[in-house]
């Protein structure tokens, strides 16, 4: 079934987006939730009218994303935890901690557009920001023990 999307969805899309996805998926959850609406050929043509009155929106907030990421796209951070004796940390380092980290710097970032699998041991990695779906920036983090 095809819908188009109310707002953005982890691995499905963003909002505006025409998806096919599966029909129980779409009619149990996505449209009773407010998050989709099944894509009509009227619904279509209202998305096609609504996404041409909004061109010049779309393209100052593009434009506003690839600042922020040229902003943060050589900001290496340094995060320190409590770890054991051989280098695994006592719970995990986040979205969060990265987004409070990048706070301290100047950088007001939602820690909901940070993707990073959750980190366990003292080393160095790279976190992705996803500012828009065609902007992203990925930054260094490197663990250390406390």
């Amino acid at each position: 079934m095809k819908i188009i999307l109310k707002e953005d969805i982890t691995n499905l899309g963003y909002k505006d987006d025409v998806v096919e996805v599966k029909n129980g998926y779409g009619r149990n959850y996505l449209i009773p939730q407010g998050k989709a609406v099944i894509a009509t050929p009227a619904a279509l043509k209202v998305l096609a009218e609504n996404l041409r009155q909004r061109a010049h929106k779309i393209a100052k907030i593009k434009a506003d994303a690839e600042a922020a990421a040229a902003a943060v796209e050589n900001v290496a951070l340094t995060i320190s935890a409590k770890t054991s004796a051989n280098g695994t940390i006592f719970g995990s380092v986040g979205a969060a901690e990265i987004a409070k980290a990048l706070e301290e710097l100047g950088h007001n970032v939602d820690r909901k557009i940070i993707f990073v699998k959750a980190i366990k041991e003292v080393g160095k990695y790279t976190a992705t920001i996803k500012f828009h779906k065609e902007v992203s920036a990925e930054i260094a983090v490197e663990v250390v023990a406390e």
